[in-house]
């Protein structure tokens, strides 16, 4: 006849109970395929709100200050950087108003696309360049050039200011605006270094 498992148990201890076994979820795991997807989609979007934004801050809103500064370029989009006599055209041309409105597109597009773009480069890289050397001479443009557009914001924000212009002001933010062109640039050329080493990195050998 047969017994029961407490039966068992009673008679042969606790040995002879079935070992309990953990329950399994399988749908936290995750396959390499998987992870890669999850990274293709991060970066899509990143790359997506990046060129967003800077259309937004380059090519729409900074050309619509124009119109309030007499058609006088704003410092950000000058690749050359600019003189003393283009800032004090600048502050001639533009009232309180236009000054606080630019203050407010740095604070927001200016701020979010050097963050956005930097964070999106630096990911890419860190996807395609398994070798830690190379990854991060080609992380360093990205992270510069964030940190010296939001520097060069501050700067012009302050040299518009004054009721004084400082020519030193002036030099160090034209210095600052052409420094981070050059850095984007930079930028996008390592993506491109990256990008070429991934596809290197996942090609089939040929036999």
């Amino acid at each position: 006849m047969a017994k029961t498992p407490a039966q068992r148990a009673a008679k042969h201890g606790q040995a002879a109970t079935p070992a309990s076994v953990p329950a399994v979820n399988t749908s936290t795991q995750r396959s390499p395929q998987k992870a890669q997807g999850n990274a293709n989609l991060l970066l899509i979007a990143g790359s997506v709100a990046s060129l967003f934004l800077f259309w937004y801050f380059h090519l729409l809103t900074l050309n619509q200050m124009t119109g309030l500064s007499g058609g006088l370029s704003m410092p950000d989009s000058m690749f050359f950087g600019f003189d003393v006599a283009h800032v004090e055209a600048l502050r001639a041309a533009m009232d309180p108003d236009a000054m606080g409105q630019l203050q407010f597109v740095h604070k927001t597009a200016g701020t979010l696309f050097p963050l956005v773009f930097g964070l999106s480069a630096m990911t890419m890289v860190a996807i395609n360049v398994a070798k830690k050397s190379v990854r991060w001479m080609l992380w360093i443009p990205p992270l510069l050039f964030a940190v010296v557009q939001l520097s060069a914001n501050v700067v012009i924000d302050n040299m518009l200011g004054p009721e004084k212009l400082s020519s030193s002001a002036v030099s160090l933010a034209s210095a600052l605006v052409m420094a981070s062109w050059f850095l984007l640039i930079l930028s996008l050329a390592g993506i491109g270094v990256a990008l070429f080493i991934g596809r290197k990195r996942k090609a089939p050998a040929v036999l």
